[in-house]
């Protein structure tokens, strides 16, 4: 089975290139939502998580997101850290999920998979593209977030026109060119690639 990555910055409209997939009969992995889903299921890395950042970085198998957040993109060393422990998590978690699947390509959604070098267990690389300032005016809309935070996040995530130049394809998401389209391309391309 052909192993699609799909990857952008923050706000560059990753989830919304993934439900056309989606709808088209394509199983996704979004690595995030698993992150997540491990970090309040996972005892083996609530513990290590807690060792990390302190006890009350949890309210019982509830992670305090705000106060993680806080912690981890303040410091660098603390991020690397965190998604040492994540990581091989959600690893091990796609690579279960992998074995379920029966269609002839799945993709995987993460945000980082050049900075956390799990790039190379991927086949193909889609990249999602979207200018900076739209990609802030999303995230803004999106929920509770300051335009500085969206923005060390941004900082902290690889510079996109570096992140595009190591995909194989590019979707660009920038509301001006249709994304439909240029997913039914790839589509039809990743399917004969498949075979």
């Amino acid at each position: 089975m052909l192993q699609v990555g799909i990857t952008g910055g923050i706000g560059s409209g990753k989830s919304t290139v993934c439900q056309v997939f989606n709808t088209l009969g394509i199983p996704v992995f979004k690595a995030d939502d698993a992150a997540k889903y491990l970090m309040s299921h996972d005892e083996a890395l609530i513990e290590q998580i807690k060792a990390l950042l302190g006890n009350e970085s949890y309210h019982g198998l509830v992670p305090d997101r705000q106060k993680i957040g806080a912690i981890i993109f303040n410091d660098p060393q603390k991020l690397q850290q965190i998604n040492a422990l994540v990581h091989p998590a959600t690893v091990s978690y796609y690579k279960n999920w992998l074995i379920q699947q029966k269609a002839p390509y799945v993709l995987k959604e993460a945000a980082i998979f050049f900075e956390s070098g799990t790039a190379q267990e991927i086949e193909l690389m889609i990249g999602v593209y979207a200018p900076a300032p739209l990609r802030i005016d999303r995230v803004l809309k999106r929920g509770p977030m300051t335009r500085e935070r969206a923005e060390s996040i941004m900082n902290q995530q690889m510079n996109d026109e570096e992140k595009m130049k190591l995909c194989d394809y590019v979707i660009v998401n920038d509301d001006k060119t249709p994304v439909i389209p240029q997913v039914l391309h790839l589509h039809a391309t990743l399917l004969h690639k498949a075979k």
